[in-house]
């Protein structure tokens, strides 16, 4: 495989924040001391050491730093977070038909073998638990885990110094995968609030194909579990390799959720992105893309649906660092209530990176007077000879389409429904597993609180 980390990592990334060395962050030392009381062998104890050593000499992001100043972790900071085992006990999820023997299951970052079935996958690809893999697969592994660009980020740092296991998803060359593979994480509270800390690591050999569903959620009728859900993927696109990735996060309404995803993208790969945020009340979603090879599709669909007071902040950033590379990002925000969306994506194109095409729109849907959403597309290009564009729209819906609507017999607020559902359809039915499509399109319609005005 044929992966190499580019010279040019990417610009002004959320890089952490560090301490005096007389200086602590009490709070962010209890989180280290929780996830690290379980003690691993060999080269992953070394590997979380050194994430530990980073973690210790620094501090939690505050709103005083530009890539964090509008959310607020001061919620996150009030609640003290335990390690504790997952019950595996009467979980139910989605078993998605197209996955339903392609998934792995983990619950509070634990393996579940009697909730994972992988025994529908062909040769070539490897489908497991971290630990469970053979000694060979470990040393392959031990190549690529925690080697993506951003792995001093505080966040990334701390799932770091705590793996114990991982999902891991290993394709081998020119081997295509026509069956999704299925990776749920989920998070349940104990008689305290706990922390989990899932792990994914994904590498698609030269000329591979495969597509990933990961999905973070929570125990269903448990809704209101106080816990923390701080996720760490990372994906190794290889040469003419493809990667479709879907990731769906709708933790319960006082969860907190901090994810990173990480991406590599070799020559001629291509790597599309479905990053669907409906739950959590804090969620953050870190989405980096490095370039590390000339003439890579880097293809980004996001949709953010929130309410009530949900707070939902994405930051993207890709790094065109060759010649021939395109990029196409459209995130949309349907935000009702008192709730906020943040949207910051950066596309970088330095001067190597000729004849780059890269686009980028970030639209919004506001339901309420009260709705608020922040937004930054941004482009940094020194390169002279390439073709970008990007753009923000921010509106509400229009009381002549509802007008229209109503005069065709259909009430406000079914009207407001359509209108509402016909706006999160365009970024859902890019989703290649229609059985997901199907959930997520009927989880809008589902959504109540949307057509209020509160």
């Amino acid at each position: 495989m044929n992966i190499q980390v580019s010279p040019s990592p990417i610009p002004n990334s959320n890089a952490v924040s560090l301490t005096s060395m007389l200086d602590r962050d009490d709070y962010l030392t209890g989180l280290l001391n929780q996830v690290t009381a379980t003690k691993t062998e060999g080269w992953l104890q070394e590997l979380r050491q050194g994430a530990a050593n980073w973690v210790r000499h620094s501090i939690l992001p505050t709103t005083r730093e530009e890539e964090w100043r509008f959310t607020d972790l001061s919620s996150l900071r009030k609640v003290q977070f335990n390690v504790e085992a997952g019950n595996f006990a009467s979980l139910q999820f989605d078993i998605l038909p197209e996955a339903a023997n392609s998934r792995l299951v983990f619950v509070n970052g634990v393996f579940a073998p009697e909730l994972s079935a992988v025994s529908d996958l062909p040769s070539g690809i490897v489908v497991s638990n971290l630990a469970d893999l053979s000694v060979v697969e470990q040393e392959g592994v031990r190549q690529y885990l925690a080697q993506a660009e951003g792995a001093q980020e505080v966040f990334t740092a701390l799932n770091t110094a705590g793996i114990t296991d991982a999902a891991v998803v290993w394709v081998k060359k020119n081997v295509v995968v026509e069956t999704p593979i299925h990776l749920v994480f989920i998070s349940v509270a104990g008689e305290t609030a706990t922390i989990s800390q899932p792990r994914c690591l994904v590498v698609a050999e030269s000329g591979s194909q495969v597509t990933l569903v990961e999905e973070y959620t929570n125990r269903r009728g448990a809704e209101k579990e106080v816990y923390l859900t701080n996720a760490v993927t990372e994906i190794w696109v290889g040469d003419n390799a493809e990667v479709n990735y879907t990731r769906v996060e709708w933790e319960g309404a006082e969860a907190f959720h901090i994810g990173k995803t990480a991406i590599a993208q070799a020559r001629d790969s291509r790597y599309t992105c479905h990053a669907i945020t409906l739950g959590a009340k804090l969620s953050r979603h870190n989405l980096e893309i490095l370039q590390t090879g000339e003439q890579t599709q880097t293809t980004l669909n996001g949709l953010t649906i929130i309410s009530g007071k949900q707070l939902s902040d994405t930051h993207s950033a890709i790094a065109l660092n060759y010649p021939h590379g395109t990029s196409d990002q459209l995130h949309k925000c349907i935000v009702g209530d008192r709730a906020h969306a943040v949207f910051n994506g950066k596309v970088f194109v330095p001067k190597l990176a000729q004849l780059t095409n890269a686009s980028q729109l970030n639209r919004n849907l506001l339901l309420s007077s009260k709705a608020r959403v922040d937004t930054k597309p941004q482009l940094e290009i020194t390169a002279d000879n390439v073709k970008c564009a990007h753009g923000a729209t921010v509106s509400q819906l229009e009381d002549d389409e509802i007008f229209y609507l109503q005069s065709r017999g259909i009430n406000e607020n079914d009207a407001r429904k359509l209108l509402i559902n016909a706006f999160a359809a365009e970024i859902i039915n890019k989703i290649p597993v229609p059985s997901l499509r199907e959930i997520l399109l009927n989880t809008v319609n589902n959504l109540k609180s949307l057509t209020n005005d509160e």
